[in-house]
Protein backbone atom coordinates (compact mmCIF):
# COMPACT_ATOMS: atom_id res chain seq x y z
CA UNK A 1 0.00 0.00 0.00
CA UNK A 2 1.23 3.69 -1.01
CA UNK A 3 1.27 6.39 1.47
CA UNK A 4 -0.27 8.80 -0.50
CA UNK A 5 -3.44 5.67 -1.72
CA UNK A 6 -6.75 7.71 -0.72
CA UNK A 7 -7.82 5.82 2.32
CA UNK A 8 -11.61 4.75 3.21
CA UNK A 9 -12.39 3.57 7.30
CA UNK A 10 -13.83 0.02 7.38
CA UNK A 11 -14.17 -2.19 9.92
CA UNK A 12 -12.84 -6.01 9.49
CA UNK A 13 -12.46 -9.47 11.09
CA UNK A 14 -9.31 -9.93 11.94
CA UNK A 15 -7.35 -13.63 13.06
CA UNK A 16 -4.24 -12.46 14.20
CA UNK A 17 -2.71 -15.72 15.60
CA UNK A 18 -3.19 -19.66 15.49
CA UNK A 19 -6.41 -21.13 16.13
CA UNK A 20 -7.54 -17.57 18.08
CA UNK A 21 -10.79 -16.17 18.07
CA UNK A 22 -11.30 -13.44 15.56
CA UNK A 23 -11.16 -9.84 16.39
CA UNK A 24 -13.21 -7.00 15.37
CA UNK A 25 -11.14 -4.05 14.79
CA UNK A 26 -10.67 -0.47 13.00
CA UNK A 27 -8.74 -0.55 9.51
CA UNK A 28 -8.13 1.21 6.63
CA UNK A 29 -8.50 0.16 2.64
CA UNK A 30 -7.50 1.91 -0.24
CA UNK A 31 -9.05 2.94 -3.44
CA UNK A 32 -9.50 0.52 -6.12
CA UNK A 33 -6.54 0.36 -9.10
CA UNK A 34 -6.83 -1.02 -12.22
CA UNK A 35 -9.32 -3.67 -12.49
CA UNK A 36 -10.26 -3.34 -9.01
CA UNK A 37 -13.85 -2.80 -7.70
CA UNK A 38 -14.73 -1.01 -4.09
CA UNK A 39 -17.54 -3.61 -3.04
CA UNK A 40 -19.43 -2.00 0.36
CA UNK A 41 -20.47 -5.59 1.95
CA UNK A 42 -23.47 -6.40 2.88
CA UNK A 43 -22.98 -9.74 3.45
CA UNK A 44 -20.89 -12.71 3.58
CA UNK A 45 -20.39 -16.23 4.28
CA UNK A 46 -18.71 -18.11 6.27
CA UNK A 47 -16.90 -20.91 5.07
CA UNK A 48 -14.86 -24.24 6.40
CA UNK A 49 -11.80 -23.29 4.47
CA UNK A 50 -12.27 -19.51 6.82
CA UNK A 51 -11.93 -21.66 9.72
CA UNK A 52 -9.00 -23.66 8.38
CA UNK A 53 -7.20 -20.62 7.48
CA UNK A 54 -8.15 -19.37 11.05
CA UNK A 55 -6.31 -22.53 12.35
CA UNK A 56 -3.62 -22.45 9.78
CA UNK A 57 -4.39 -26.15 8.11
CA UNK A 58 -2.97 -23.78 4.78
CA UNK A 59 -0.11 -21.25 5.55
CA UNK A 60 -1.84 -17.69 4.58
CA UNK A 61 0.38 -15.41 6.79
CA UNK A 62 -1.01 -13.72 10.10
CA UNK A 63 -2.92 -10.99 10.86
CA UNK A 64 -5.73 -11.44 8.52
CA UNK A 65 -8.20 -10.56 6.73
CA UNK A 66 -10.32 -13.62 5.52
CA UNK A 67 -13.95 -13.72 4.24
CA UNK A 68 -14.59 -14.96 0.98
CA UNK A 69 -18.35 -15.27 0.07
CA UNK A 70 -18.95 -11.70 -0.50
CA UNK A 71 -22.22 -10.14 -1.87
CA UNK A 72 -22.96 -6.10 -2.03
CA UNK A 73 -22.62 -3.44 -3.90
CA UNK A 74 -20.15 -1.73 -6.40
CA UNK A 75 -19.18 1.54 -4.74
CA UNK A 76 -16.20 2.85 -6.73
CA UNK A 77 -14.55 1.61 -9.62
CA UNK A 78 -10.32 1.58 -10.77
CA UNK A 79 -9.91 3.11 -14.45
CA UNK A 80 -9.93 -0.35 -15.86
CA UNK A 81 -13.09 -1.62 -14.74
CA UNK A 82 -15.21 -2.59 -19.01
CA UNK A 83 -17.90 -3.64 -17.84
CA UNK A 84 -19.49 -3.42 -14.00
CA UNK A 85 -20.90 0.45 -13.06
CA UNK A 86 -21.44 2.05 -9.59
CA UNK A 87 -24.21 0.44 -7.73
CA UNK A 88 -24.20 -3.08 -9.19
CA UNK A 89 -25.24 -6.21 -7.08
CA UNK A 90 -22.40 -8.36 -7.14
CA UNK A 91 -21.44 -11.92 -5.64
CA UNK A 92 -17.65 -12.29 -4.92
CA UNK A 93 -15.92 -15.31 -5.94
CA UNK A 94 -12.56 -16.94 -6.21
CA UNK A 95 -9.41 -15.72 -7.71
CA UNK A 96 -8.29 -16.12 -11.31
CA UNK A 97 -5.80 -14.42 -13.39
CA UNK A 98 -7.71 -14.91 -16.44
CA UNK A 99 -5.18 -15.07 -19.04
CA UNK A 100 -3.02 -18.62 -18.43
CA UNK A 101 -3.82 -21.85 -20.03
CA UNK A 102 -6.06 -23.54 -17.70
CA UNK A 103 -8.31 -19.70 -17.41
CA UNK A 104 -8.45 -19.19 -20.94
CA UNK A 105 -9.67 -22.75 -21.37
CA UNK A 106 -12.38 -21.88 -19.27
CA UNK A 107 -10.83 -23.71 -16.54
CA UNK A 108 -9.75 -20.61 -13.66
CA UNK A 109 -10.12 -22.63 -10.36
CA UNK A 110 -7.08 -24.77 -11.76
CA UNK A 111 -5.69 -21.07 -12.71
CA UNK A 112 -1.63 -21.26 -12.40
CA UNK A 113 -1.49 -18.72 -9.64
CA UNK A 114 -4.76 -20.41 -7.92
CA UNK A 115 -2.68 -20.47 -4.14
CA UNK A 116 -1.23 -17.13 -4.58
CA UNK A 117 -4.31 -15.14 -5.62
CA UNK A 118 -6.38 -16.89 -2.76
CA UNK A 119 -4.59 -17.91 -0.30
CA UNK A 120 -1.24 -15.74 -0.56
CA UNK A 121 -1.91 -12.95 1.92
CA UNK A 122 -2.11 -10.07 -0.39
CA UNK A 123 -1.55 -9.18 -4.22
CA UNK A 124 0.76 -11.55 -5.95
CA UNK A 125 3.76 -8.86 -5.91
CA UNK A 126 3.50 -9.38 -1.66
CA UNK A 127 1.22 -5.67 -1.22
CA UNK A 128 -1.76 -5.16 0.87
CA UNK A 129 -4.33 -3.39 0.29
CA UNK A 130 -5.91 -2.97 4.17
CA UNK A 131 -3.89 -1.36 7.08
CA UNK A 132 -4.56 -0.98 10.72
CA UNK A 133 -5.31 2.48 12.28
CA UNK A 134 -1.00 2.72 12.91
CA UNK A 135 -0.29 2.16 8.86
CA UNK A 136 0.71 -2.05 9.70
CA UNK A 137 -0.33 -4.27 6.78
CA UNK A 138 -3.03 -6.40 7.37
CA UNK A 139 -2.53 -9.34 4.90
CA UNK A 140 -5.91 -9.74 2.99
CA UNK A 141 -6.75 -10.86 -1.06
CA UNK A 142 -8.49 -13.61 0.80
CA UNK A 143 -10.18 -15.39 -2.40
CA UNK A 144 -8.90 -11.79 -4.10
CA UNK A 145 -12.03 -10.41 -1.97
CA UNK A 146 -11.56 -10.94 1.99
CA UNK A 147 -14.89 -9.76 2.86
CA UNK A 148 -15.24 -9.85 6.46
CA UNK A 149 -15.47 -6.54 6.04
CA UNK A 150 -16.95 -3.43 5.80
CA UNK A 151 -15.35 -3.14 2.10
CA UNK A 152 -13.68 -5.39 -0.16
CA UNK A 153 -11.86 -4.88 -3.33
CA UNK A 154 -12.27 -7.53 -5.83
CA UNK A 155 -10.93 -7.33 -9.57
CA UNK A 156 -13.19 -7.18 -11.94
CA UNK A 157 -13.56 -10.70 -13.18
CA UNK A 158 -14.36 -12.18 -9.73
CA UNK A 159 -17.13 -10.07 -8.69
CA UNK A 160 -20.00 -11.88 -10.31
CA UNK A 161 -23.28 -9.45 -11.49
CA UNK A 162 -26.61 -10.45 -10.28
CA UNK A 163 -30.16 -9.04 -10.69
CA UNK A 164 -30.92 -6.46 -8.12
CA UNK A 165 -34.40 -8.11 -7.50
CA UNK A 166 -32.38 -11.48 -6.27
CA UNK A 167 -31.74 -10.84 -2.24
CA UNK A 168 -28.29 -9.65 -2.36
CA UNK A 169 -28.10 -10.78 1.68
CA UNK A 170 -28.35 -14.37 0.80
CA UNK A 171 -26.10 -14.69 -2.12
CA UNK A 172 -22.58 -14.55 -0.63
CA UNK A 173 -22.07 -18.56 -0.12
CA UNK A 174 -22.64 -18.64 -4.04
CA UNK A 175 -19.14 -17.65 -4.36
CA UNK A 176 -17.89 -20.15 -2.93
CA UNK A 177 -19.41 -23.26 -0.74
CA UNK A 178 -22.77 -23.51 -2.54
CA UNK A 179 -21.37 -23.37 -6.06
CA UNK A 180 -18.52 -26.06 -5.08
CA UNK A 181 -20.87 -28.45 -3.73
CA UNK A 182 -23.68 -27.93 -6.99
CA UNK A 183 -20.78 -27.26 -9.28
CA UNK A 184 -19.32 -30.39 -8.64
CA UNK A 185 -22.27 -32.30 -9.52
CA UNK A 186 -22.90 -30.56 -12.75
CA UNK A 187 -19.83 -29.19 -13.95
CA UNK A 188 -17.59 -31.96 -12.75
CA UNK A 189 -18.98 -35.03 -12.58
CA UNK A 190 -22.33 -34.33 -14.65
CA UNK A 191 -24.59 -36.25 -13.00
CA UNK A 192 -26.89 -37.67 -15.63
CA UNK A 193 -30.78 -37.86 -15.39
CA UNK A 194 -31.70 -41.71 -13.91
CA UNK A 195 -28.33 -42.00 -12.48
CA UNK A 196 -27.96 -42.63 -8.87
CA UNK A 197 -25.56 -40.13 -6.85
CA UNK A 198 -23.99 -40.14 -3.13
CA UNK A 199 -23.22 -37.52 -0.83
CA UNK A 200 -20.61 -38.09 1.65
CA UNK A 201 -21.50 -35.60 4.59
CA UNK A 202 -24.39 -32.97 4.34
CA UNK A 203 -23.06 -29.74 5.30
CA UNK A 204 -23.53 -26.95 3.08
CA UNK A 205 -21.43 -28.69 0.04
CA UNK A 206 -22.92 -31.89 0.33
CA UNK A 207 -26.45 -29.95 0.92
CA UNK A 208 -25.94 -28.08 -2.29
CA UNK A 209 -24.66 -31.36 -4.10
CA UNK A 210 -28.14 -33.06 -3.20
CA UNK A 211 -30.23 -30.33 -4.71
CA UNK A 212 -28.03 -30.28 -7.68
CA UNK A 213 -28.29 -33.88 -8.13
CA UNK A 214 -31.71 -33.42 -8.04
CA UNK A 215 -31.81 -30.79 -10.63
CA UNK A 216 -29.63 -32.65 -12.76
CA UNK A 217 -32.25 -35.57 -12.80
CA UNK A 218 -30.69 -38.25 -10.91
CA UNK A 219 -33.22 -40.34 -9.19
CA UNK A 220 -31.39 -42.49 -6.47
CA UNK A 221 -29.72 -39.56 -4.26
CA UNK A 222 -28.47 -40.64 -1.17
CA UNK A 223 -27.10 -38.11 1.72
CA UNK A 224 -24.87 -39.66 4.15
CA UNK A 225 -23.96 -38.13 7.47
CA UNK A 226 -24.08 -38.77 11.20
CA UNK A 227 -26.04 -35.39 12.09
CA UNK A 228 -29.79 -36.57 12.28
CA UNK A 229 -31.30 -33.02 11.57
CA UNK A 230 -28.94 -32.84 8.82
CA UNK A 231 -30.45 -35.79 6.83
CA UNK A 232 -33.60 -34.80 7.75
CA UNK A 233 -33.22 -32.06 5.91
CA UNK A 234 -31.78 -33.69 3.10
CA UNK A 235 -35.16 -35.15 2.54
CA UNK A 236 -36.26 -31.73 2.40
CA UNK A 237 -34.17 -30.89 0.00
CA UNK A 238 -34.41 -34.05 -2.66
CA UNK A 239 -32.74 -36.97 -1.40
CA UNK A 240 -34.21 -40.11 -1.71
CA UNK A 241 -32.71 -42.47 1.18
CA UNK A 242 -30.34 -41.15 3.95
CA UNK A 243 -27.98 -43.49 5.96
CA UNK A 244 -26.55 -42.64 9.46
CA UNK A 245 -23.09 -43.34 9.04
CA UNK A 246 -23.20 -44.24 13.14
CA UNK A 247 -25.33 -47.00 12.29
CA UNK A 248 -25.07 -49.22 9.58
CA UNK A 249 -22.31 -50.06 7.27
CA UNK A 250 -21.92 -47.24 4.70
CA UNK A 251 -20.89 -49.37 1.81
CA UNK A 252 -23.52 -51.71 2.34
CA UNK A 253 -26.20 -49.65 2.78
CA UNK A 254 -25.25 -47.94 -0.88
CA UNK A 255 -24.64 -50.90 -2.33
CA UNK A 256 -28.38 -52.11 -1.27
CA UNK A 257 -30.21 -49.01 -2.40
CA UNK A 258 -28.38 -48.76 -5.67
CA UNK A 259 -28.19 -52.69 -6.88
CA UNK A 260 -24.49 -52.73 -6.88
CA UNK A 261 -22.88 -48.95 -6.28
CA UNK A 262 -23.64 -45.42 -6.99
CA UNK A 263 -22.73 -44.22 -10.54
CA UNK A 264 -21.66 -40.99 -8.91
CA UNK A 265 -20.13 -39.72 -5.36
CA UNK A 266 -19.26 -36.66 -3.63
CA UNK A 267 -16.53 -36.52 -0.52
CA UNK A 268 -17.17 -33.47 1.07
CA UNK A 269 -15.89 -33.77 5.45
CA UNK A 270 -12.38 -33.76 4.60
CA UNK A 271 -11.84 -37.34 6.04
CA UNK A 272 -9.74 -39.75 4.58
CA UNK A 273 -11.50 -42.52 5.63
CA UNK A 274 -14.86 -41.43 4.39
CA UNK A 275 -13.03 -41.33 0.93
CA UNK A 276 -12.11 -44.89 0.72
CA UNK A 277 -15.93 -45.82 1.82
CA UNK A 278 -16.72 -43.57 -0.90
CA UNK A 279 -14.87 -45.41 -3.22
CA UNK A 280 -16.11 -48.75 -2.18
CA UNK A 281 -19.26 -47.71 -2.68
CA UNK A 282 -19.34 -46.76 -6.25
CA UNK A 283 -20.55 -49.17 -8.89
CA UNK A 284 -18.54 -50.43 -12.05
CA UNK A 285 -17.19 -47.27 -13.71
CA UNK A 286 -18.46 -44.95 -10.94
CA UNK A 287 -16.32 -41.73 -10.01
CA UNK A 288 -16.03 -39.93 -6.96
CA UNK A 289 -15.19 -35.95 -6.63
CA UNK A 290 -13.65 -35.05 -3.74
CA UNK A 291 -14.01 -31.17 -2.41
CA UNK A 292 -13.41 -31.70 1.31
CA UNK A 293 -10.16 -30.03 2.49
CA UNK A 294 -8.17 -31.68 5.22
CA UNK A 295 -4.94 -30.54 6.11
CA UNK A 296 -1.62 -30.08 3.55
CA UNK A 297 -0.11 -34.06 3.55
CA UNK A 298 -2.84 -35.58 4.28
CA UNK A 299 -2.78 -38.80 3.34
CA UNK A 300 -5.75 -41.32 2.29
CA UNK A 301 -5.17 -45.52 2.52
CA UNK A 302 -7.47 -47.61 -0.49
CA UNK A 303 -7.24 -50.47 -2.11
CA UNK A 304 -6.49 -49.68 -5.44
CA UNK A 305 -8.22 -52.67 -7.09
CA UNK A 306 -11.59 -50.77 -5.47
CA UNK A 307 -10.52 -48.47 -8.72
CA UNK A 308 -9.02 -50.65 -11.26
CA UNK A 309 -11.30 -53.72 -11.13
CA UNK A 310 -15.00 -51.75 -12.56
CA UNK A 311 -12.98 -48.70 -13.67
CA UNK A 312 -13.62 -46.87 -10.97
CA UNK A 313 -12.24 -43.16 -10.72
CA UNK A 314 -11.57 -39.67 -8.74
CA UNK A 315 -11.63 -36.44 -9.61
CA UNK A 316 -10.22 -33.83 -7.76
CA UNK A 317 -12.63 -30.94 -7.67
CA UNK A 318 -12.17 -27.10 -6.83
CA UNK A 319 -14.85 -24.44 -6.88
CA UNK A 320 -17.10 -26.50 -8.37
CA UNK A 321 -14.96 -26.54 -11.74
CA UNK A 322 -17.64 -23.42 -12.27
CA UNK A 323 -17.33 -20.47 -14.76
CA UNK A 324 -18.42 -17.94 -11.52
CA UNK A 325 -19.93 -15.35 -14.72
CA UNK A 326 -21.60 -18.20 -15.82
CA UNK A 327 -23.07 -20.61 -13.56
CA UNK A 328 -23.37 -18.46 -10.22
CA UNK A 329 -26.40 -16.48 -12.41
CA UNK A 330 -27.49 -19.72 -13.22
CA UNK A 331 -27.73 -20.58 -9.66
CA UNK A 332 -29.40 -17.57 -8.75
CA UNK A 333 -32.17 -18.62 -11.24
CA UNK A 334 -32.61 -21.60 -10.23
CA UNK A 335 -33.06 -20.47 -6.82
CA UNK A 336 -35.96 -17.91 -7.96
CA UNK A 337 -37.84 -21.00 -9.83
CA UNK A 338 -37.95 -22.37 -6.48
CA UNK A 339 -35.36 -25.30 -7.49
CA UNK A 340 -32.54 -24.66 -5.50
CA UNK A 341 -33.62 -23.55 -1.87
CA UNK A 342 -30.28 -23.03 -0.51
CA UNK A 343 -31.76 -20.34 1.87
CA UNK A 344 -32.89 -23.36 4.17
CA UNK A 345 -29.23 -24.37 4.81
CA UNK A 346 -28.14 -20.34 6.19
CA UNK A 347 -28.56 -18.56 9.48
CA UNK A 348 -27.39 -15.22 9.69
CA UNK A 349 -25.27 -13.24 12.55
CA UNK A 350 -24.28 -9.98 12.36
CA UNK A 351 -20.70 -9.45 11.99
CA UNK A 352 -19.65 -8.82 15.93
CA UNK A 353 -21.42 -12.33 16.59
CA UNK A 354 -18.46 -14.00 14.18
CA UNK A 355 -16.51 -16.30 16.67
CA UNK A 356 -20.58 -17.80 17.71
CA UNK A 357 -21.07 -18.62 13.98
CA UNK A 358 -17.88 -20.08 13.59
CA UNK A 359 -18.81 -22.12 16.64
CA UNK A 360 -21.80 -22.95 15.46
CA UNK A 361 -20.60 -23.75 11.78
CA UNK A 362 -17.65 -26.18 13.77
CA UNK A 363 -20.90 -28.21 16.01
CA UNK A 364 -22.85 -29.04 13.29
CA UNK A 365 -25.53 -26.18 14.75
CA UNK A 366 -25.58 -24.11 11.68
CA UNK A 367 -24.55 -25.12 8.41
CA UNK A 368 -24.39 -22.05 6.50
CA UNK A 369 -23.36 -19.01 8.59
CA UNK A 370 -24.17 -15.32 7.07
CA UNK A 371 -22.76 -12.57 8.18
CA UNK A 372 -24.65 -9.54 7.91
CA UNK A 373 -22.44 -6.40 7.35
CA UNK A 374 -24.06 -3.41 5.53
Amino acid sequence: MTATAELRDITVAVVREKEQPFTIEPARIRAPQEDEVLVRVIATGLCHTDLIVRDQYYPVPLPAVLGHEGAGIVEALGPGVKDLKVGDHVVLTYGACGHCNPCSGGHGAYCKDFFGLNFGGGALDGSTAIQDPDGNPLHDHFFAQSSFATYALSRENNAIKVPDDAPIELLGPLGCGIQTGAGAVINSLKVTAGSSFASFGAGAVGLSAVMAARVAGATTIIAIDVVPSRLELAKELGATHVINSREVDVVDAVREITGGGANFALESTGRPEVLAQGIEALGGRGVIGVVGAPKLGTKAEFDVNNLLLGGRSIRGIVEGDSVPKVFIPQLVQLYQQGRFPFDKLVKFYPLDQINQAAEDSTRGITLKPILTIG
